[in-house]
């Protein structure tokens, strides 16, 4: 495998571009070998919750992954025993000091397009989720293509009990991949799924022991990777003719920023 560790700005994803440094320095790692690139999360101290030196360097690799015409799938996961526990406390934080601070606000930003660049990657994508997806890390997981979760995954919208608008399109994910009764438990009512029924609502395709997790996302990823240009081609066109529901995402991303950011400086001003 070919490993690349990225280490860009984090607050202007357009300038962004990826080069070799130590491994150990960074938050994220982008490995590619036999047709499929595997993005992978390196912060289990913190669940993988994103920061955004690591929102900025996933959209760096997704920017490499496009660019390598050999990849022909995609594998997100993490570091450890969970998949991403959403956005990082300090970042959440930031914004509800000042939200529309320009700083801040390019930062939320970047968070947002880290998974926004994921769910636009060219190949096909599968999550590959241990432990759990919570809130931002929720988006993460349904920005994919297909999920392989294990079976005592937690999958949790996590906003509302901890004061927060959702945010990042996530009422348009959750919908567009599940019923509108299992996207409303999960995010109006603080319902989560294990793994196991987290497939039966169709939010994932398997649910496998956590150890197996990797290896069966593997051998889902290896058909498109085995032909990458027709791969591609192929999730170009089943996106476009599935799409997303009645509004774009980008249309999501704003209508959901404002009230999120309210919620946020609320929470602050509570203290």
């Amino acid at each position: 495998m070919r490993s690349l560790s990225v280490d860009p700005e984090p607050t202007d994803c357009r300038r962004i571009t990826p080069r070799i440094v130590p491994a150990m320095s960074e938050p994220l790692t982008l490995d590619r070998g036999a047709g499929i690139a595997v993005i992978t999360m390196r912060a289990p101290e913190r669940r993988n919750a994103l920061t955004l030196e690591m929102a900025a360097a996933m959209i760096a690799a997704c920017e490499t992954i496009d660019a390598d015409p050999e990849i022909g799938s995609v594998i997100v996961t993490g570091e450890g025993d969970y998949f991403c526990a959403g956005g990082d406390r300090s970042v959440l934080a930031r914004a509800g000091e000042d939200p529309a601070e320009p700083d801040t606000y390019a930062g939320m930003s970047t968070v947002y397009n880290a998974f926004a660049r994921v769910g636009k990657l060219e190949p096909p994508t599968i999550a590959a989720i241990r432990g759990g997806a919570l809130g931002a890390g929720l988006n993460l997981a349904m920005a994919t293509d297909l999920r392989v979760v294990a079976e005592d995954a937690t999958l949790l919208s996590g906003f509302l009990p901890i004061g927060l608008h959702p945010g990042g399109g996530h009422s348009l994910l959750l919908n567009r991949s599940g019923s509108r009764e299992t996207a409303n438990a999960l995010e109006l009512f603080g319902q989560r799924l294990t793994g196991v029924e987290a497939v039966a609502r169709g939010l994932a395709w398997t649910a496998v022991p956590a150890a197996a997790v990797e290896d069966t996302a593997r051998e889902l990823a290896a058909v498109p990777a085995a032909d990458p240009a027709l791969a591609r081609r192929t999730a170009a066109s089943m996106r476009r003719i599935a799409g997303p529901p009645a509004i774009p995402w980008d249309a999501a991303l704003d209508l959901e920023r404002a009230p999120q950011m309210w919620s946020m400086r609320r929470k602050a001003l509570e203290g």
